[in-house]
């Protein structure tokens, strides 16, 4: 297991890919997060990934937000350029892509993103803006993936919860 940053600086939840679920690194163990926040229906309040039906990426909470670094790395591949999908309607692999690298060896991939705000070769810190939320690849809604190995083994990841924080909504209550 790994500990990382958030990848966002919002309120979120994480779906994991369970072991044997997918074999190619960057995918096996992976987790899937999608921003999220509290929507009033009928009086009732639920937590939420979009609002109203969500057939459209802009009724989606985490469509073009900030996506966060994990870690301390340097970038040693992205890719960009991917067609945006519909809500509902997976598109064709490859997504767009970041791999990082830690001194350790250490290796993120972070997927489906849009509007890289990094080059390969550069250096960024934990909690660094990298790109934005995006909707392409083979997935089916805006949100993003992270995976993670070492040489050839695939990494658990652990979200470091002592740099999150609570999202305004649910201050106070």
């Amino acid at each position: 297991m790994i500990v990382a940053a958030p990848p966002f600086d919002a309120f979120f939840s994480c779906t994991e890919h369970f072991q044997g679920q997918f074999e190619a690194l960057g995918d096996a163990l992976g987790t899937d997060c999608f921003v999220q926040r509290m929507v009033e229906v009928d009086g009732r309040a639920w937590l939420r990934a979009h609002r109203g039906d969500g057939t459209d990426n802009a009724d989606w909470f985490g469509w073009r937000q900030p996506v966060l670094s994990p870690c301390d790395c340097v970038v040693v591949r992205l890719r960009s350029g991917a067609a945006t999908n519909s809500p509902g309607i997976p598109g064709a692999p490859p997504a767009d892509f970041v791999v990082l690298e830690r001194d350790d060896g250490v290796h993120f991939l972070i997927a489906h993103i849009r509007e890289p705000s990094v080059a390969v070769g550069d250096l960024v810190r934990a909690g660094q803006a990298i790109a934005k939320v995006g909707n392409n690849g083979y997935s089916r809604s805006p949100h993003v993936h992270l995976g993670a190995w070492r040489q050839d083994t695939a990494l658990q990841i652990r979200f470091d919860q002592s740099m999150m924080r609570l999202p305004p909504e649910l201050r106070g209550k």
